[in-house]
């Protein structure tokens, strides 16, 4: 299908109907991961270990096994051993040997919460006694939790055979420096030192938690035949498949995950936790087995997002074109290496172009849980320091900040940090946007600031398969393998009715299990409504060329003398062309006769582009008490062709609220022994409804010529720019450069007031 000129071409995408999962989910009748209930079913509990960093000499679980209903325990040694294999986690990589341990623990715990065992009985409560009943004799090793102290040289290291990667030669010493990545092109030394003016700072921000609602949760069923059924909540069950079946040593073919509702990831549920757990203690009872964590245990046992520290140089020239930027940062990576360096410096400087850059990033291990994607996984971190940095070009420049912005934007076709050539992206756009904006020129109260930042996200395509058919009375079935997260139930249905020009009331659409259709990569990096878009879009095309196929034999003419419109089919044959024949009549007419109306695809798209956004942020600070509260906040982004526009806005203002928490009061807090003192929402604090204003939104429509509906993925830049935004406008309401994340109160009156 060739992409239309404009969006008034389009009878459903870019309107607004009522989403198809509203009802149960309001009602309370969804099932999510600790609804499910498996007939016969035990419930399992995980015993998670209390030290930060140790050895286990011992696990004795006799006790717990002989507490009348119990019926299994595992503990490490129940595991296969693994090689050491690099498998695709997400939008993320793990070593198999990693994923295995951290679901548990084998000789020695990592982090507070590390699962060392676990029991399956016929009560929650007998299972959770039977936890008290297991008896670990541990040697508590020292623990390191910072970036720094994790990278010096007497720093306890957390695995013998991890070796720096991404430095030439290989270390032959173990190191808790998981991976280094360099990036950059031109000369920036030479440049630096021709600037005009330069900056320098370091900015930190802490590890956060996704936040998500609802807590990872499954059921397993381990079948005397062999068969492993399992049933979760997560943003890939394609992935849950293949992780377990590669963890338990077991085919592919025997496992068969269904997906259920989700309650929110954001990234966080692109790995496994507890399914190759729940499986085995299912092997062992001959039973159904269901785990579920607490809240404790999501925050404790989870992946966040990597804290960071960042150290940024930036030069410019007296009109502020930015000559030169020399960036390294270092991202915590907790227990296990993650890849998340290399998309902080693939994002760092993509929204600009900059003729000379080296931009440096570390993964450094700590006994922290092993971090995780939060939606623009990296992005956020980096691109804070860069927004920053360019404030204060501006500053010292005396120059405006969204036209500083502007001078130096990434436009259409510019290449970014790796040479590649980024398409039709709006940032431009987004930026006079902002400028023009209300909120930009609207006077400031007393104490108050106003920031701005931009940033971007690369988005991605990946594979995934969807399936249309048609019923006998005309009405369509879309069937994918993308969990819904964001509203892609809505949006599939959207398109199949454009293309096959049926009422959107007459589409509906299932989430199949991994027995019933082709694979598709995980819900995740703003790809599901691009690239399953396209495979619900090509397969609906190809039932278009089925159906003009049987109404011309039903006419007796050729088929390209049918066409297909709003009517269904429509003859184009001299002494025909009043001959029309709809979907509905086609399908009862021809579905017993000729044979079922379907059609499978299944891509691996390009023509994803880049997604940018700019935030306009205004804080007002307390001088006496250091509290900084956003009392406005503008999110304009390139969203190229929106679907359902409801849906895009929830994602700006969700991101967006996301950032603010990561900004000012979020953060992992431990204490002296290693151990997380906030795992609750009570004190680990997550913005709520009274403490954030109305988001404004504003789409910028710059339409992607690489999917036949002009789709960019929206999901991931929501979260970038808040960091910089937040933190440029405290520092100006404040009157001082805030460099650390969150902007607690003391903090920020520590700041203003230093000789107090």
């Amino acid at each position: 299908m060739n992409a239309p000129e404009s969006k008034r071409a389009f009878r459903y995408v870019g309107t607004r109907p009522v989403r198809p999962d509203g009802v149960e989910k309001v009602t309370g009748k969804a099932i999510y991961g600790p609804d499910y209930q498996a007939a016969n079913m035990l419930h399992g509990a995980i015993l998670r270990s209390p030290h930060a960093h140790a050895r286990v000499r011992s696990i004795d679980t006799k006790k717990a096994e002989a507490l009348t209903g119990v019926k299994a325990v595992v503990t490490g040694a129940d595991f296969p051993t693994t090689e050491h294999i690099i498998m695709a986690v997400g939008e993320s990589s793990s070593d198999l040997v990693h994923l295995s341990r951290n679901c548990m623990a084998q000789d020695k715990v990592l982090y507070d919460g590390h699962a060392v065992a676990a029991v399956a009985a016929t009560s929650d409560e007998i299972a959770r006694e039977a936890l008290d009943l297991i008896e670990v004799d541990y040697e508590v090793l020292p623990h390191v939790l910072g970036i720094e102290e994790a990278l010096a040289d007497d720093a306890p290291v957390l695995h013998d055979d991890v070796f720096t990667k991404g430095v030439n030669p290989t270390p032959d010493k173990p190191s808790n420096a998981a991976m280094r990545v360099e990036m950059g092109k031109g000369d920036p030394e030479k440049a630096m030192a021709d600037a005009d003016v330069t900056v320098s700072g370091r900015y930190t921000c802490e590890a956060v938690h996704q936040g998500y609602i609802e807590p990872h949760a499954c059921v397993s069923a381990w079948d005397s035949d062999g068969q492993v059924r399992i049933w979760a909540s997560s943003q890939g069950h394609f992935a849950v498949r293949s992780l377990t079946a590669k963890i338990l040593l077991i085919s592919e073919a025997d496992i068969r995950v269904t997906p259920l509702e989700i309650g929110g990831g954001f990234g966080g549920k692109t790995t496994i936790y507890l399914e190759p757990v729940a499986t085995l203690l299912s092997k062992k009872s001959g039973r159904p087995v269901r785990l579920a964590m607490s809240r404790a245990e999501v925050f404790r046992a989870s992946g966040p997002a990597p804290g960071a520290v960042i150290d940024i140089t930036m030069g410019a020239n007296k009109d502020g074109m930015i000559t030169a930027v020399d960036m390294e940062f270092k991202y915590h990576a907790g227990a296990y290496p993650a890849i998340t360096a290399h998309s902080g410096a693939s994002s760092a400087l993509s929204h600009y172009t900059i003729e000379n850059s080296r931009v440096i990033g570390w993964e450094v291990l700590c006994n922290r849980p092993g971090t995780k994607a939060y939606r623009a996984p990296g992005a956020p971190q980096s691109i804070y320091a860069v927004e920053c940095a360019l404030d204060e070009i501006a500053e010292k420049l005396g120059m405006d900040k969204i036209e500083i912005r502007l001078k130096n934007a990434a436009r259409p076709g510019d290449p970014n940090i790796m040479g590649i050539p980024q398409g039709e992206i709006g940032y431009v756009e987004c930026l006079e946007a902002a400028r023009d904006h209300p909120h930009w020129s609207a006077p400031l109260g007393p104490n108050q600031g106003r920031g701005i930042a931009g940033g971007a996200w690369g988005n991605y395509g990946g594979p995934s398969t969807a399936q249309v058919s048609i019923a006998e009375d005309g009405t369509v079935l879309v069937t994918t393998g993308s969990p819904d997260i964001g509203g892609s139930r809505a949006a599939m249905a959207m398109m199949a009715a454009e293309t096959l020009q049926v009422p959107y009331e007459k589409v509906r659409v299932a989430i199949a299990d991994t027995s019933s259709i082709g694979y598709s990569m995980v819900t995740g990096g703003s790809r599901t409504t691009f690239a399953t878009g396209l495979a619900v879009t090509n397969a609906s095309n190809e039932i278009i060329e089925n159906l003009k196929g049987r109404a011309a034999n039903i006419w007796e003419v050729n088929a390209s003398e049918v066409a297909w419109g709003e009517e269904g089919a429509v003859c184009l044959a001299e002494g025909k062309t009043d001959e029309t024949m709809s979907l509905a009549a086609l399908a009862a007419r021809t579905t017993f006769m000729v044979g079922a109306i379907g059609a499978e695809s299944s891509v691996n798209p390009g023509g994803f582009l880049p997604g940018v956004g700019v935030h306009i942020c205004d804080t007002e600070v307390d001088p006496e008490t250091g509290h900084a509260k956003v009392v406005r906040y503008t999110a304009i982004q390139d969203v190229g062709q929106p679907i359902h526009p409801d849906y895009v806005e929830g994602q700006m203002q969700g991101g967006a609220v996301q950032g603010i928490g990561w900004a000012l009061n979020e953060a992992y807090l431990y204490n002296d022994k290693g151990c997380l003192d906030n795992p609750g929402f009570l004190d680990y604090r997550m913005p709520v409804a009274s403490d954030v204003p109305m988001i404004d939104t504003v789409m910028v429509e710059k339409f992607n010529p690489g999917h036949p509906y002009g789709i960019k993925g929206v999901g991931e830049v929501p979260i970038v720019p808040p960091l910089g935004a937040v933190a440029c406008s405290v520092s100006e309401a404040a009157g001082v450069r805030m460099r650390d994340l969150p902007l607690t109160p003391d903090r920020v009156h520590e700041a203003m007031h230093p000789d107090d």
